[in-house]
């Protein structure tokens, strides 16, 4: 069973930057579309960004221009880097394969303070 373990969140000030980090167990990893999401208190997850194996990146209109996905293969582990922080950014992150799902991870939580 493939885990996935979400890290890099805490506190920042408005404007600031994270970089969240997303590892993977098992061999799969390079084969797949890795997404990131995020749930905000009291709303839904909602989907914000996607890397292809191919490393083609989409973004949701939310954070384009602001964050960036990337991954590296060799260690099983995708990024999403966050810059130009806005409280409304404030969720508890989590990365998945966007077109297989596995159980999902315990998040990291990102607070960006206004």
């Amino acid at each position: 069973q493939v885990q996935l373990v979400e890290s890099g969140g805490g506190l920042v000030q408005a404007g600031g930057s994270l970089r969240l980090s997303c590892a993977a167990s098992g061999s799969i990893f390079g084969i797949k579309v890795v997404g990131w999401y995020r749930q905000a208190p009291g709303k839904e997850r909602e989907w914000v960004a996607t890397i292809h194996t191919n490393r083609n990146t989409f973004y949701a209109d939310s954070v384009k221009g602001r964050f960036t996905i990337s991954r590296d293969n060799a260690k099983n582990t995708a990024y999403l880097h966050m810059n130009s922080l806005k409280p409304e950014d404030t969720a508890v992150y989590y990365c998945n394969f966007v077109t297989s799902y596995v159980p999902w991870g315990q998040g990291t939580q990102v607070t960006v303070a206004s």
